[in-house]
């Protein structure tokens, strides 16, 4: 019986590891597309001196979700396991989403934050439980990358998220958009 391993037969792998690499390609686009999120999000927060100390606070965020990316670049490298082709959406879409909520305020800023990252969190919680018993190191890659994630959630439920204008109706369009692009990006 083959485990996930490659399937000589079929010349492609076996389900266990076409499945990992569907969650690979997906994570890894996620952070991609968090990344670029918040580069929208700091292009616009420095260009106003008022707003540095927002610019540093979405620069942390940012550089832990580029850590993230960091280690989904080596473990698509790893497991052989190729990106999304929809990387040049994720980038213009990303960059686009940061800089228009940040262009509505910060609380819109941190309603986009707080939306995407509860997806997030609790896709990672359910690939992390999948993973459990089969690939524990990654599970608990994903598992310490949850926590980081509810971390940055909670920082933009601190800064004033659900007092953005239109929060229900700009948290429920986001995070419809983040689960579309998590189905999408787990096969394209």
């Amino acid at each position: 019986m083959n485990d996930g391993a490659f399937d000589a037969h079929r010349d492609r792998p076996g389900p266990r590891a076409a499945r990992i690499a569907e969650m690979l390609r997906v994570d890894h686009a996620g952070e991609y597309g968090a990344v670029r999120i918040y580069q929208g999000q700091r292009a616009v927060f420095q260009s106003l001196p008022h707003k540095e100390k927002t610019a540093r606070l979405i620069a942390a965020m940012e550089a832990g979700e580029a850590a993230h990316l960091e280690t989904f670049d080596r473990l698509l490298a790893e497991r052989r396991t190729r990106p999304t082709l929809l990387a040049p959406v994720w980038n213009a879409a990303g960059f686009a989403l940061g800089a228009a909520t940040a262009l509505m305020g910060e609380k819109a800023a941190m309603a986009c934050t707080e939306a995407v990252e509860d997806v997030i969190e609790k896709h990672y919680a359910r690939q992390a439980n999948e993973l459990a018993q089969s690939e524990p190191a990654l599970a608990e890659t994903l598992a310490q990358f949850r926590k980081d994630e509810i971390g940055h959630k909670e920082t933009a439920e601190d800064r004033g998220a659900r007092q953005a204008p239109f929060y229900p109706l700009l948290k429920g369009v986001i995070q419809a958009g983040c689960r579309v692009a998590i189905r999408l990006a787990e096969k394209i």
